[in-house]
């Protein structure tokens, strides 16, 4: 059986991977360096914790459930105890991309994230209804790379990646750059921002005296019906003479000019990736 060793496996991610591997064909070591990690792991799963060197002498995977702020800490500690063939997965590409990986050529390195459940899905089951996060109840896509190392490499890291995210629809392969693109850049500098402007046209309508529970449902509603056609999930729909006269007296007003170019240079991702592997430290 294939073994692998879950680092940080009594964290946040870490007990979630570490649920989904339960009763899979792998075996796998868990690590985690904090007592109450620990203890959280062993009252979630009843699963007991090892010491990291007994994990990775014998690990075929090693899978990094630890911040971004440490996978390159964590992997040039780790990297001169793990045996050649080894593959490496991380969950996110921000420290991949940003270089912050130890070089060495025996070793695989793959990258796998989530998409999470998607806003327009056949969900029935009220559970995964309320599963936003995904990797419990609610099928979502997740994206793979493998960044180095050899091609069946990629299909065991993707069955794995399959696994600790279950239950998995698709499974987009994809470059680390590309992930790199997807997140920080489209899920976060433009998704979750313009998520959170949304929040504040509505707090903003309310304290001009609209009640709330209108305000959310009036946005909520046609966000469903504008998402629809913004990705052409409804053919037949079409924005309103209205909403298009709308649409063009609010771009400039919104949006500056050159602000896709901007956000997506590489450069800017390459900044972006680098500063969640690198946050300031705080004053």
């Amino acid at each position: 059986m294939t073994k692998i060793a879950l680092l940080g496996a009594g964290g946040k991610m870490g007990v979630r991977l570490a649920t989904n591997l339960r009763g899979s064909r792998f075996t796998v070591e868990h690590v985690e360096v904090s007592a109450a990690g620990r203890e959280r792991l062993r009252e979630t799963i009843g699963a007991e914790c090892v010491e990291a060197d007994a994990a990775l002498a014998g690990a075929d995977v090693v899978v990094l459930a630890v911040p971004d702020r440490l996978i390159g800490t964590v992997a040039h500690e780790i990297i001169g105890r793990v045996r050649p063939g080894t593959a490496l997965i991380m969950l996110d590409a921000a420290a991949p991309h940003a270089g912050e990986l130890p070089a060495r050529a025996d070793v695989s390195y793959f990258v796998t994230h989530p998409c999470h459940p998607p806003i327009f899905n056949d969900e029935t089951d009220a559970e995964a209804k309320k599963d936003f996060f995904g990797g419990v109840h609610a099928k979502q896509n997740i994206v793979c790379a493998l960044m180095q190392g050899p091609e069946p490499h990629y299909a065991l890291c993707e069955e794995i990646a399959r696994t600790i995210y279950k239950p998995v629809m698709r499974a987009h392969r994809c470059t680390v750059a590309d992930i790199a693109m997807l997140e920080p850049a489209l899920s976060e500098t433009v998704g979750i921002t313009l998520c959170l402007a949304l929040r504040e046209a509505v707090d903003e309508v309310v304290r001009r005296g609209v009640p709330r529970e209108a305000a959310t449902d009036f946005l909520l509603g046609h966000l469903t019906i504008g998402l629809s056609i913004a990705f052409e999930m409804f053919p037949e729909g079409r924005f309103s003479d209205g909403a298009l006269q709308a649409i063009a007296e609010a771009r400039p007003v919104i949006f500056r000019d050159g602000w896709l170019e901007r956000v997506f240079d590489p450069a800017a991702v390459m900044r972006s990736v680098r500063a969640i592997c690198h946050p300031p430290k705080a004053a």
